[in-house]
């Protein structure tokens, strides 16, 4: 498949090596970016939750899809199984994922086969993406790759790039962009075949494409030619898809999950997190204006070792909604040396409303790791503690 990064050897990707500088033309951002983000506008339009990119090379647009936060599934195939495996480390959880976990669960799977080959598990797709891949199938593989993709497969939409060769005498010596390439179409050639596809598999088309041409050249049309492709009448029933029998014929050679807010220990950590880190800010706000009440200055920070105590940071900026929901639910308080916040105080945050439906979900989840009321319906802290002694609360 196509190299789409920087290093690659076609000409239009940014390697001019044997063109000379003053003549090449230049996108910016590249064409490959500019071929990737489009996709990604579309994800971000539509949604889907379900993504497959055939031919995805070094991994680059799944590496960009992944921190999309509707897609559940991402999945590549390609036919070089070392340039997987080596790339595959590149699309796992950093630790700041498992920090800040995703809402949704996402799994992430490369296959090593080719794309005019029938694998069960990418059945009931929402997006494939075939991205600069189909000018490097023979006439053989070209013939099976609708019955495969549109036919057999058969996603809710298919985004289809290649190479427009009206656009090839623009670049110096060119014949084909890549040495690869079984071929490179026309417009009409690919609208042609495109349509002919879409009408045969119930499916319409739009044609777009990306990489403006240079002034005065309009009439070539964009540098990359693409197809977007939407299965009449939306998704395909879960019916259709389990009429499918088994075929696994992909060799999987890397899989992956993120840290979800689905998956109960990480939300449980992060509510807890929350909680605490709310009941704090609730304490150290109460203890500064008990002290302005006894007529104390509240910002003048103790010196400790010739340093001042931090500034606290802002808060959170709500609006209005929201400040009055806050305003009229349950109010901390304090019996003794205790400082007690409801629940329905907590809830009505909306961080913490966002995570818990209510009070019983967020009490069964945090009762082993936060103190409680008897009655459990407040979150119990210490009203002050050494670090109020060290800077005056």
């Amino acid at each position: 498949m196509e190299e789409n990064n920087p290093q690659c050897s076609s000409v239009v990707d940014g390697n001019f090596e044997e063109v000379p500088r003053e003549t090449a033309i230049q996108f910016k951002p590249p064409l490959y970016r500019q071929r990737y983000q489009f996709v990604k506008n579309l994800v971000d339009q539509h949604e889907p939750k379900k993504v497959a990119d055939l031919g995805c090379g070094d991994t680059s647009l799944l590496r960009l899809l992944k921190v999309n936060p509707c897609i559940e599934l991402l999945v590549g195939v390609d036919i070089n199984e070392d340039k997987l495996r080596w790339r595959g480390d590149s699309l796992a959880p950093f630790m700041g994922d498992f920090l800040k976990p995703r809402d949704l669960n996402l799994t992430i799977t490369l296959y090593h086969g080719s794309v005019v080959e029938r694998d069960s598990r990418l059945l009931g797709f929402d997006l494939i993406t075939c991205i600069e891949l189909i000018e490097h199938l023979d006439s053989g593989d070209l013939a099976r790759f609708p019955e495969v993709v549109f036919g057999y497969l058969s996603p809710s939409m298919i985004v289809i790039s290649t190479p427009n060769s009206e656009f090839n005498p623009l670049f110096p010596s060119v014949t084909l962009r890549d040495s690869d390439h079984k071929f490179e179409w026309t417009r009409m050639e690919f609208q042609t075949w495109a349509l002919y596809v879409a009408n045969r598999y119930d499916y319409s088309v739009e044609f777009t494409g990306v990489g403006e041409p240079p002034a005065g050249a309009e009439n070539v049309g964009y540098c990359t030619q693409i197809g977007i492709f939407q299965k009449n009448g939306g998704k395909a029933t879960e019916a259709c898809v389990s009429e499918q029998h088994d075929q696994h014929v992909y060799k999987a050679v890397f899989t992956t999950s993120y840290p979800s807010l689905q998956q109960e220990r990480f939300f449980k950590l992060v509510l807890v997190n929350e909680v605490s880190q709310q009941v704090e800010s609730l304490r150290v706000s109460h203890l500064s204006r008990r002290k302005e009440q006894d007529g104390e200055r509240g910002d003048k920070p103790k010196d400790i070792g010739g340093s001042k105590a931090p500034v606290p940071c802002f808060g959170p900026v709500f609006t209005e909604v929201e400040k009055a929901k806050i305003e009229n639910s349950p109010k901390p308080f304090c019996v003794g040396d205790k400082f007690f916040v409801p629940l329905q105080r907590l809830l009505a945050y909306p961080r913490l409303n966002r995570l818990c439906a209510n009070e019983e979900m967020m009490r069964s989840v945090i009762a082993d790791s936060i103190p409680l009321s008897s009655d459990g319906s407040a979150v119990v802290a210490d009203l002050c503690n050494y670090f109020d002694e060290q800077f005056e609360f």
